[in-house]
């Protein structure tokens, strides 16, 4: 009886979820004989912990909302991580309206995938003009990589600045790298030695978790957000590894002329249908398995060989994955526009004369044209 009590008033040290010991296909399970250990974990972070390996676990996402929606009513500094490689992807549509009058610290990460030779002025601006675009308003924006230690030192400095004695909340999309970065705010801003459960899957944290300050105040890790508009949503989980680069992206330039085509995986496929032979610049993982073509043979190429030739997922994997729709763009002539296919990376078209393309991607996943990052 004290065992089941203990397990329903605790909370996973690792993700922060209410634990449980009567339902193994629910967030929060562990068995009974491990209420013992210290620290408590659930056995999904005892999994990402020891085997790099997560359990499928549903949330509710009107939780997410229901939590996001309380933030409004507090004062609070509000810090959003999103993630470089999918920005458009991992940015929290409609936040402004969540967090009320509360400021936004816009924290930017994983720049250690762009090329080293890339201008970050010229990339905060970038930044500063996109998330403007999408309605959010920010006191400043950082950029950094949690997870190999770049500019962390700006984000305690803002941190520093913008918090006055407030509580922090910290919200993303799943796999932003969020809780490689409250480990480190952990580590440097707080006094409790304990470290989140972080993980390549998304998803990984389950509930809010509350990290106390010093002064009194905490810093609130809430749970990611779950966009099903990103390509890395929808692969099967073993395909993960390949489809997100955990190092710098080596560019992949195609010099193309119009009626050819290139299939990345056999995940989303590339026509370049109208305009004056030019250069594309893929920044995608070179995991990823680049295929050209000839317009004409694309679809029975696609027919004969997703899965295998192509390479991505397997052909019984790709059954999972929603059908291709497709997406016309025109790219202006003399305007500099990237091709951005959440969750898989974007391609830079280089020319000055003007493109029309059309991309095939998963059904649901976010495909649309944006002013050239690089």
């Amino acid at each position: 009886m004290k065992e089941q009590q203990h397990s329903q008033t605790s909370s996973c040290a690792g993700c922060g979820v209410q634990l449980q010991t009567g339902q193994a296909d629910r967030p929060g399970y562990l068995p009974a004989a491990a209420l013992g250990r210290e620290p408590v974990i659930c056995q999904r972070c005892f999994r990402i912990r020891n085997y790099n390996e997560a359990s499928s676990i549903a949330v509710d996402q009107d939780d997410f909302l229901k939590l996001l929606g309380s933030i409004g009513g507090t004062d609070s500094l509000v810090v959003h991580i999103v993630d470089l490689y999918d920005f458009e992807g991992s940015l929290i549509s409609g936040l402004q309206r969540f967090v009320g009058n509360n400021p936004v610290l816009l924290v930017v990460n994983k720049i250690d995938l762009l090329p080293k030779a890339m201008n970050v002025n010229r990339l905060r601006n970038w930044v500063q003009q996109q998330a403007k675009a999408e309605g959010l308003r920010t006191v400043d924006v950082v950029l950094c990589s949690a997870k190999r230690n770049m500019g962390f030192e700006h984000v305690i400095d803002a941190l520093e600045k913008y918090r006055a004695g407030r509580d922090v909340y910290v919200v993303g999309a799943t796999n932003v790298g969020k809780s490689t970065l409250i480990n480190r705010l952990i580590r440097d801003y707080s006094d409790m030695e304990r470290e989140l459960t972080t993980s390549r899957y998304p998803g990984t944290t389950l509930d809010a978790v509350h990290i106390p300050l010093e002064d009194g105040k905490a810093i609130i890790d809430t749970p990611g957000i779950v966009y099903s508009s990103r390509m890395t949503e929808i692969v099967p989980r073993s395909f993960l590894g390949s489809l997100m680069p955990d190092k710098p992206i080596k560019p992949l330039v195609y010099q193309l002329n119009s009626g050819q085509t290139l299939f990345f995986g056999s995940l989303v496929r590339f026509d370049f249908v109208e305009g004056d032979r030019q250069s594309f610049t893929l920044y995608i993982s070179n995991a990823l398995n680049v295929h050209r073509t000839k317009l004409e043979r694309a679809d029975e190429l696609y027919a004969d060989h997703r899965g295998e030739l192509l390479g991505g997922p397997s052909l019984e994997e790709l059954e999972t994955i929603p059908a291709w729709t497709r997406h016309s763009l025109r790219v202006k002539r003399g305007v500099n526009k990237d091709v951005f296919i959440s969750g898989l990376g974007w391609i830079q078209v280089n020319g000055t004369n003007g493109a029309q393309l059309d991309v095939y991607a998963p059904k649901g996943v976010k495909v649309m044209l944006r002013d050239s990052m690089i």
